[in-house]
């Protein structure tokens, strides 16, 4: 065990495969010698070689439909787009190709693509480098979707993301890159240690795609987080003084629709917590299967908090961002129902 941020958490994962498995390799914008503008990929180039960790031009559909080619023809690339925001020009590649590639070619092919990309709010970027768009790929059948919200599952989720043989979107919440984020304001803890979810093994292991976590067990009313919001979630929670159960998804598809099923048949009540715009957004998607799973068990109708429906608003991003006092009305809301 080692204590680990989440950036190095996910290098320690693409160095463990990197080492395990030949086919395996990383390419994406400034990733090589720079090792990526978070610092991800740092020294893997040095330690594993041009061909396994190298630069690509700025080209993110050139960058999807190559990681398409290799992984049709046996390699397991790990393509990385520098922000989430910038994903939206390959958009193409991986809805009409990657996704449908296994039902097209009649399971001749498949496109065994992690395609990793930093997503969300906290560094003042604006609209060009703060987005999440995770719903739009959830609504993309044969593509998976993975947010992690710590160090270990970051590792264990990815690793997991590799081995799969369907194309995965790993987002990676940077607000939660560099140490624990209390959920509170926007300075950070500058370091993991002492925090429950610092160690983290050195060596391989996975966490399975599709099982959620229990984070927090309440028995008043279930919370639906993922990434960065799960920190937020938990300091709502205490500031609410509701005794809630949070569930943290840590992939949005698969879901682990049982977990939820089996909390919210408990608890009789639901709040879903997300930093995206609430319109169309994925807690729309799970408010409808809580409400089709759990009707005869609601006691409130299913409570949503999340960012505003507007652009991206890059002065006012702390605003913006569901924050614990939202968290805590929205709890309290549902408790009165």
């Amino acid at each position: 065990m080692t204590s680990m941020n989440m950036v190095q958490s996910l290098n320690s994962a693409l160095d463990v495969m990197l080492e395990r498995d030949p086919k395996v390799l990383i390419f994406g914008e400034d990733v090589g010698y720079f090792g990526g503008v978070f610092r991800v990929t740092d020294k893997l180039q040095q330690k594993h070689g041009l061909k396994r960790c190298f630069d690509a031009p700025i080209s993110e559909s050139g960058i999807i439909a190559t990681a398409i080619g290799m992984g049709a023809y046996g390699l397991r690339p790990v393509p990385e787009i520098q922000f989430a925001d910038y994903i939206l020009p390959a958009f193409d590649q991986l809805v009409s190709e990657a996704a449908r590639l296994r039902y097209r070619s009649g399971g001749e092919f498949w496109a065994p693509i992690t395609v990793r990309s930093p997503y969300g709010g906290g560094i003042f970027g604006g609209q060009t480098h703060s987005q999440s768009p995770e719903a739009i790929f959830a609504h993309i059948t044969g593509l998976k979707t993975v947010i992690p919200s710590n160090p270990y599952d970051a590792k264990g989720l990815l690793i997991a993301s590799i081995e799969c043989d369907d194309p995965v979107i790993f987002l990676e919440p940077k607000r939660l890159y560099n140490g624990p984020f209390d959920g509170r304001h926007e300075q950070q803890v500058k370091s993991w240690a002492g925090h429950p979810d610092a160690d983290v093994p050195d060596g391989y292991y996975t966490v399975p795609l599709g099982k959620a976590a229990v984070v927090r067990e309440g028995e008043a009313v279930t919370m639906l987080a993922y990434g960065t919001m799960v920190h937020v979630a938990l300091a709502g929670i205490q500031d609410s003084g509701v005794d809630a159960e949070l569930i943290d998804l840590r992939s949005i598809v698969p879901l682990d629709i049982d977990t939820i099923i089996e909390s919210v048949k408990k608890t009789g009540r639901c709040v879903i917590l997300h930093e995206a715009s609430r319109y169309g957004g994925f807690g729309g998607e799970l408010s409808a299967l809580v409400q089709e799973r759990c009707f005869h068990w609601l006691e409130a109708p299913v409570e949503r908090v999340a960012g505003w429906d507007t652009p991206y608003p890059h002065a006012f991003e702390w605003d913006y961002f569901p924050g614990p006092k939202r968290v805590a009305t929205a709890l309290k809301k549902a408790m009165q129902d």
